[in-house]
């Protein structure tokens, strides 16, 4: 087995106990809401401790349930997760166009990376 897929298994088995270790520990089984997000946490701590606070700020737009507000997200996310593919895989397909290119010239015998014209300044 190679080293690149040992540490593959490795970042798999780590984000499969990331996922089932709470469940399986019962963390959040005292809560009403066991796994609510960080927003609602934070609100929740604040009325305890200031049950007169006023937020500064209200949300532009509020979901009209909290299905919609999930799809909302999800699709923040998705639309995330698709920019930073399309990033990577870019720059991954420029290097290997580049070392394709290298490869090729190096060849043909040209040490300059271009054409026989362009590296000797002729051809104009």
């Amino acid at each position: 087995m190679s080293r690149n897929t040992k540490i593959n298994l490795l970042l798999l088995l780590a984000v499969a106990a990331l996922a089932v270790l709470p469940l399986v520990l019962g963390l959040g089984d005292h809560k009403k809401e066991p796994f609510t997000g960080s927003d609602g946490e934070a609100e929740t701590a604040i009325t305890e401790i200031e049950p007169d606070y006023k937020p500064w700020f209200s949300p532009l737009y509020e979901p009209p349930s909290g299905e919609i507000e999930s799809a909302l997200f999800s699709l923040q996310a998705a639309l995330g997760s698709g920019v930073l593919a399309y990033y990577f895989g870019l720059r991954r397909g420029r290097r290997q166009g580049e070392r394709r290119a290298l490869e090729r010239d190096r060849g043909s015998g040209n040490p300059a990376g271009g054409t026989a014209g362009e590296s000797t300044g002729e051809g104009a």
